[in-house]
């Protein structure tokens, strides 16, 4: 699914909606970004080296993870809750296409747990376990 029907399903809006595209598959989801270098995160960071921040790519992958929710998130907010084993193991720059791949662990009330991984080229660039709460 592309912008306009990501729209449709999550809260986010410009400048803070980051995935291009998304599609999910039961309990596992897969998103896209395609780092174009004119982002409003890059701007400083960092002068010449751009690199993008690591909490902008958590966000990326807790995006993608919400596509799973469409059915029950409408008129909630996902609220982060919890990070858990992040581990950065490459930088993401300029010109890189960055796929996120999410599953839901469980779900307890208003929480969901998940873990994902973001690739570029096939290269694990970030990966760990998230926990968000869907409120009203």
């Amino acid at each position: 699914m592309e912008q306009r029907k990501l729209e449709e399903l999550l809260p986010h809006r410009g400048p803070m909606l980051l995935i291009d595209e998304a599609e999910a598959d039961g309990e596992r989801a897969t998103g896209r970004v395609r780092i174009k270098g004119d982002e409003w995160f890059l701007q400083g960071h960092f002068p010449g080296n751009p690199v993008v921040p690591g909490v902008i790519l958590c966000e990326m992958m807790a995006q993608t993870c919400c596509v799973l929710l469409s059915g029950q998130s409408r008129g909630v907010t996902p609220y982060f809750t919890g990070l858990d084993g992040i581990r950065f193991k490459k930088s993401v720059r300029p010109g890189d296409e960055v796929v996120f791949e999410c599953e839901v662990l469980r779900r307890k009330g208003p929480f969901c747990f998940a873990r994902g991984t973001g690739s570029v080229g096939g290269e694990v660039c970030v990966s760990g376990d998230f926990s968000f709460a869907l409120v009203k």
